[in-house]
């Protein structure tokens, strides 16, 4: 009777913490259309109307415009503890101020995340104030019309540099607690396919508090991607809804994946500079209590582009200014701006074969890691592992799920190539064990 009992409660605790979860994110979408928005904009509208996007993109460029360009007053110095933890805030009224310029938005209050701590990452990857301003403020910026599943706006800057994203209050929170961490980390090894974070903002108006963070974009516009996937190395529902595959460029999952590929194939020392930094990135989450997290992979097929006449379209007219920004930076950079910029077709993607010897360029990063394995992803978990296979869900606690996520990626994904002399080695064995069997 206690086993039932305690069951149950795991079950109503996790449906109640579910509830209350939708709710919120409910409740929010409300309050944004209401300062953002019309009216008449149905909450659920995903991305919202011209005039949502465009009030909020505004305010977004505006306040990162006058924060990024108040910090060039402050003098270079080395990063402090209590750096991580500082929180500016200044406020933006229509008419303007002695301080703030004048604009045709709502008023609003723009605060700014361990300003110099961000700073001290950007230029660790070379991005400099002025081209930071020139990607995020010259031109308007895209909203990608492919939202995630947790409802966060996604906005690019027009050269294809930087993703703004909304996140939620726990996940800007979580990443403020992460910073200290993210420093260490960053110091020891830049080579990484983790995110790289460049500033955390929040707009605030009307009661509202929108919460943003700059990142590297993983998938570049310019380079058509035949074969887009979410990886997690789980199965439990781990393939893409019929919606899903409707749409024109459509997000796969870990099941499409082994349907559609067996396995993308990569040369030796490419092969272990992809799978040790995938090991790296993962025990670094693990030791941060993350989980859930996937990777983002996108597939570009180079012999399509022939057929296809594109060839020669896939490159961008300039190079990638970001330090590590590129897919075979990521795991093979060695720190020197100046052999950081990428003019080649491949567009600093990694390339690869199919077991049928076609030619590909992949780009990849890990994603979605600000969830961390708390009370309501232990609920979860047990939830699920009640109905089933406990081992096969996505949420489960980081240790193990680092493990999946490395078998699955370095095995089913990711594969080596054997060498020629090898195989030919292999094939004179076999012949001869045949001939010693005939005999």
């Amino acid at each position: 009777e206690e086993s039932i009992f305690f069951t149950a409660s795991i079950a109503i605790s996790s449906f109640l913490s579910i509830t209350m979860e939708c709710y919120c994110v409910h409740l929010q979408k409300l309050l944004f259309f209401s300062f953002f928005g019309s009216q008449n904009t149905h909450p659920d509208s995903i991305p919202p109307f011209p005039t949502t996007s465009s009030t909020l993109k505004g305010a977004i460029q505006l306040g990162i415009g006058y924060t990024v360009g108040n910090l060039t007053s402050k003098p270079e110095r080395d990063v402090l503890m209590q750096d991580f933890y500082v929180v500016e805030s200044v406020f933006l009224p229509s008419e303007g101020s002695n301080l703030t310029p004048a604009h045709h938005y709502p008023d609003f209050r723009f605060k700014t995340y361990a300003p110099l701590a961000f700073r001290y990452f950007r230029e660790l990857f070379g991005i400099k104030p002025d081209d930071y301003l020139y990607s995020i403020c010259k031109e308007p910026l895209i909203e990608l019309s492919n939202p995630g599943a947790s409802g966060s706006l996604f906005y690019l800057t027009s050269d294809d540099e930087f993703i703004i994203k909304t996140v939620q209050h726990k996940e800007a929170e979580f990443l403020q607690k992460l910073l200290p961490g993210y420093y260490m980390n960053l110091n020891q090894n830049p080579r990484t396919l983790l995110p790289k974070f460049y500033g955390l903002y929040c707009v605030q108006s009307g009661g509202m508090n929108i919460r943003l963070v700059v990142m590297n974009n993983v998938l570049p516009r310019s380079v058509k991607m035949q074969y887009k996937y979410d990886l997690k190395g789980s199965t439990y529902k781990r393939r893409a809804s019929r919606k899903e595959r409707e749409k024109s460029c459509p997000t796969f999952k870990d099941l499409d994946f082994q349907d559609m590929h067996d396995g993308l194939y990569f040369d030796a020392e490419t092969y272990n500079a992809l799978t040790k930094t995938l090991q790296r990135d993962c025990r670094v989450l693990e030791s941060f209590k993350i989980m859930d997290y996937s990777l983002l992979l996108g597939v570009h097929v180079l012999e399509q582009n022939n057929r296809d006449g594109e060839m020669g379209q896939v490159g961008r007219p300039v190079g990638q200014r970001v330090l590590y920004s590129t897919a075979m930076e990521s795991i093979q950079g060695d720190g020197k701006a100046a052999e950081a910029l990428t003019t080649d077709d491949t567009m600093g993607g990694i390339p690869c074969k199919t077991n049928k010897d076609e030619k590909l360029v992949i780009f990849l990063g890990i994603i979605d890691i600000l969830q961390s394995y708390r009370f309501i992803k232990k609920l979860e978990h047990s939830w699920k592992a009640l109905v089933y296979d406990g081992d096969t869900v996505s949420v489960h606690r980081p240790g193990f799920y680092a493990n999946r996520f490395l078998k699955f990626m370095g095995t089913t994904v990711f594969r080596k190539i054997l060498r020629k002399s090898y195989n030919c080695l292999l094939a004179a064995a076999l012949q001869y064990l045949y001939l010693q069997l005939q005999s």
